[in-house]
């Protein structure tokens, strides 16, 4: 992946999010997709991963749902191997980190997410 495919990557994908269009965030990722992150706790109150894409529909769904004023900022897009880590500023006061893993297609495979306080917020 070129650092110019990583910034079309991620604007796409930050103005699905910000779309709050379910069937245009989800057009990203492939069916057998996994999703790990911290929400899953917050959300479903239990640990673990998200797998699939009609499983990742619901999770969403509800995050959606629960933070209707959902909006992320792109603070930075980084190109790897097969792989794109997006840097952002997440719901909450979060700064986000996730690690996306893609397919030939440049579908995502799976989702590392991780999240801390984000002092540029403050």
């Amino acid at each position: 992946m070129t650092d110019a495919e990583a910034q079309a990557f991620a604007d796409e994908w930050i103005a699905g999010w910000n779309s709050h269009d379910l069937d245009r965030i989800l057009a990203h990722y492939r069916d057998d997709v996994t999703l790990s992150t911290p929400f899953v706790a917050r959300l479903l109150g239990r640990e673990g991963i998200v797998a699939g894409k009609v499983a990742l529909r619901s999770f969403w769904s509800l995050a959606l749902e629960r933070f209707p004023d959902l909006t992320f900022t792109l603070y930075g897009a980084y190109a790897g191997a097969q792989s794109v880590v997006l840097n952002y500023r997440s719901v909450a006061g979060l700064a986000g980190a996730e690690f996306l893993r893609l397919d030939e297609h440049g579908r995502v495979i799976e989702v590392l997410a991780h999240y801390r306080p984000d002092e540029r917020s403050n």
